[in-house]
Parts: structure tokens; sequence; C-alpha cells
């Protein structure tokens, strides 16, 4: 199975030699370098910044249980889990702060992942490279991901310790405002843009690129409403100098791993199916996604997460422009009817489901498999140019320039064989309202299952107001649990509250 070079998963030990009382007793362990041994060539800063890659594969991120906050706490989807305590995470039933499959361990891994960053920009500047210009690369790609990591942690928990140094066992790291913690991630993305590259060459799949960089910063500026700055971003991408992506024909590329890397991927997670063992820093480390297993349906994995049926509903009313169902619908969710109306059968069986039953078919593996297991080798298309045109135009929507936002909608429709938009939809017109409204819907259509939906939520307000809330529990009753000003922000682990005089837990909790 091919994979890059990235899926290389360097474990950095930078331990502190432990000394004992006596100077004849201090020894030193030759299988624990000290930063001081250990930053000193080039291939260290190689290892170094791909150990930061390597947390993808860990179980608080990208491997696992980010996918439960992003995915099931929205609207999208939600849990059933005989795990009632993984389940009520999905529900806003907070009980215990400390959870640690739906709160602990990615506030862990995200902060380890940010530990592994600040190392990199720290003790990289001090090596004598003969190639400078990859050793501004090596920088720009630790800003990228520090970058990364602190906007999640900034759209999950607001109010989180800004570290930006390799930290120590006895820090105590101030708390900063959601605010804060953005305009630092605009930082590292402004200095990440000028070090990286528009591409890389093959061996090199998978790093970041300058329209990862505008990308992120493109959503960073529309979370924030900065909406001139948010279309300066990601006019690089549409129609500026980094205006090399294109959606692939088949939409369905893009959540299998027969087209990986395609023209239509911004940034995508590198995962492979070649080592077997678990999540932790072992020799044999996964650097697999256990999604597909906990998101397949009943009797193939453990089904704890599902896909909420308004989604089905969603798909079938508009027509394509033959006259039949959008072929979207047929890549993006398992539900009963999926035979009878396309024809596919699950895993290659047929199966009896509650009629009001649905899961998410983007990223599982039924294409050429009749089960799953915790080590699918799918890349994770974490930003694909979709959903750049998407939010381009709701950028020029919300800057008034609702005409010119049509047409990356019907770049995104035409795709699906959908007509375009002012054709099924004439009553909208240039009114900023009713498009927004319309492209909540189009973002559904196109995204579904794909992390997007909580930020959207977020960004639109509509977890602002009991009314927006209400409206949104219709279609998922999850919600009528959602308390707002509280569950906008997931509580901070109490250990960490506990443990830090400098962090408070976040307000209503």
């Amino acid at each position: 199975m091919k994979k890059t070079a990235i899926l290389t998963t360097v474990i950095c030990s930078l331990l502190t030699a432990v000394s004992c009382s006596k100077d004849e007793l201090d020894l030193q362990n030759p299988n624990a370098l000290t930063t001081d041994q250990y930053w000193t060539t080039p291939d260290d800063a190689e290892k170094g910044v791909n150990s930061i890659y390597a947390m993808f594969y860990k179980d608080g991120l990208w491997a696992r249980w980010l996918y439960f906050r992003l995915d099931l706490t929205s609207d999208e989807g939600f849990s059933k889990s005989p795990w009632v305590e993984l389940a009520d995470w999905t529900r806003f039933s907070y009980i215990n702060y400390n959870f640690w499959e739906g709160n602990t361990v990615t506030w862990r891994d995200s902060y380890k992942a940010i530990f592994r960053a600040n190392q990199v920009l720290a003790y990289v500047p001090e090596i004598e490279f003969s190639n400078a210009e990859r050793k501004e690369q090596i920088l720009g790609e630790a800003r990228f991901f520090r970058a990364l990591h602190y906007y999640y942690l900034g759209v999950l928990w607001e109010n989180v310790p800004l570290v930006l140094e390799p930290s120590e066992p006895n820090d105590l790291p101030e708390q900063r405002t959601k605010e804060e913690v953005f305009a630092q991630v605009e930082k590292d993305l402004n200095e990440a843009f000028g070090a990286l590259p528009p591409t890389w060459d093959a061996s090199q799949t998978g790093r970041p690129t300058k329209g990862a960089v505008k990308a992120m910063l493109g959503k960073l500026y529309m979370q924030q409403h900065r909406w001139e700055e948010a279309k300066t971003a990601l006019e690089y991408l549409v129609t500026g100098e980094g205006a090399i992506y294109s959606l692939v024909d088949n939409y369905e590329d893009n959540f299998t791993h027969l087209n990986e890397n395609n023209a239509e991927s911004v940034f995508e997670i590198q995962y492979g199916d070649q080592r077997k063992g678990g999540t932790g820093e072992s020799a044999d480390a996964s650097v697999s996604t256990t999604r597909a297993q906990f998101f397949a349906p009943r009797g193939i994995g453990w089904s704890d997460g599902q896909a909420r049926f308004w989604l089905v509903d969603a798909f079938k009313q508009e027509e394509n422009t033959n006259g039949g169902i959008d072929e979207r619908l047929r890549y993006t969710l398992f539900y009963p009817g999926l035979h009878e109306d396309f024809g596919d059968k699950v895993y290659g069986k047929d199966w009896e489901w509650d009629e009001d039953e649905a899961w998410f078919r983007k990223y599982q593996r039924d294409y050429y498999r009749e089960n799953e297991d915790y080590f699918s080798e799918v890349n994770y298309r974490l930003i694909r140019y979709a959903d750049i045109l998407l939010r381009y135009a709701e950028v020029l929507n919300e800057l008034g320039m609702t005409s010119d936002a049509y047409q990356y909608v019907d770049m995104v429709r035409e795709r699906a064989d959908m007509p375009p938009l002012a054709e099924a939809y004439p009553a909208i017109g240039n009114n900023r309202e009713a498009f927004l409204n319309r492209l909540k819907t189009e973002r559904v259509l196109e995204l579904c299952g794909e992390s997007m939906r909580w930020e959207d939520l977020k960004r639109w307000g509509d977890l602002d107001e009991q009314a927006s809330v209400d409206e949104i529990a219709q279609r998922d009753p999850d919600f009528g649990n959602f308390d707002v000003g509280r569950d906008i922000r997931m509580p901070i682990p109490q250990v960490e509250v506990e443990n830090n005089p400098n962090l408070e837990q976040n307000p209503g909790y």
C-alpha cells in the first residue's frame, strides 16, 4: 500500500537526565538523549518535524475521538453507543469533565502536538544546515501545525493556555481567551506562508503547502467574521497564484484510498495499514485511522456513531438534472433505501435496519471489503477544494457580493449534476439572508460527515440564541440538552483546572 515518507512516526526522546544526590552516581542513560545532545544535525530536525505528523495517528486527534466531537455532536450525527458516558458526550451531558475519550485525551494530544512543534521552533534555528531553504520549510511546517492544533483548541474549548516554548513538567501556563489564541494562530500561519512551497515533489506528499496555509487563514477569519481578510486569503486558492486546485470528476474519489492526494485535496492526512500496533509510542505503532471501525453500521463495526436521518431527506428534496436523486447521497450515507435508490448493497450484504436509521458512508471501506477494523488506510481530506469554493461564496455573500457568489456554488453543484442555484431557487435573488440559508444546506449536501458542521454552526451564530437552537433540536433531539452560553464550548478537563491555579473552568461548568 503506497504511502509517503510522512508515515514515518518519529518519537523525539527529549528527556532530561535523572541525577542522584551523589556525583559519582550521576549516570547518563544512552537511550534517553537530552535536548543538548539531540538537536544538533539536520537529520534531527527532520525527525523532529516528522514527530508532529505522528500525532495524527493518536487517539485524541484524527485517528479516533475528534470525529465524535466534530461530527457526532453537531446536528449531523449522534451516538447510541452502549457505552453511556461516551454517548452522553455527544449530547451535551457532561458529568465527568475528566472523561478520557470525550475530553481529556483530545486536550492531551493537542498539547503533545504543540509541544513537538514548539521543540522544532526552539531548537532547529540553532542547527547548521547546508540547505537553508529546507531549514525554513521545517520551521514553516512546525508553525502550520501549531496553528492547526491551536485552531481546533480555540473552536472546541476557546479559553486555553497558550504555550509557545518547550514546556517543563512543573509549568503552569496562563489561560488565554479565544481571541488571543486565534491571534497566535494567525501569526503562525502568516509566518508559515512565507516558508512553505506552493507544492512538494511526490516523495514529500502530505506536507502543508501555501494553499493549505491560506485555507486555514480563510477558516480562521471566517470564524471571526473578518470577511474582507477571509476573501483575500481564499482568493489565493480560487483566483490567485495558488489557484492550482480543481474538483475531481468522481465525487467518491475524495473518500477512498484509490485516488488520494488528487487535484481537489488542499491538505490531506496520510494514513496507512502497514503496521498493526496500537496508538502509543512503540515502534510498531499504527499509522491508521480507526474512524471506519467506530462509525461502521451495526453488524460491521462498533456503530458508536450514526448519522441523523434528516440528512437523507435533505438529499431528496431536489432532483438532479436527470430527474434522479443527488448522487452524493450514494457516497455519503448508508440508509435502508440505499439498495432501492442506487442498487448498492452495504458491505456486499442486505441489511434490515429501522426505516429512520443512517450511518456515514464517507471513509468506510465497503467499496472493496466486507468488514472493518482498526487499521483503515484511507487518507482523511482535512481541507478540500469544494469546501474552499463554498466558503468563498459565503464570504462574497457576507460582503454584499451575492450575485458574484453564485458561480462558486454552481461549480460544486455541477459536479453532482445539480442545476444552477439561480435556476433551482430563483426566489433567492440577491437576498443575503436567503442565500446564506440555502448555502447552509449546500454545505451539508457536499460536506456532510467531514467534520465541518460544528464550526459552521458556531460561525453562523446558530448556537447563540435559544430560538435557533430550538430549530436545530427539531432535526436533532440532542440539542434539547444544549445550554446556550455554556455548551458552545467544552469543559476544560477538571484535572487541568485543579493542577494549574492559572486556569479557570469555562463559564457555566
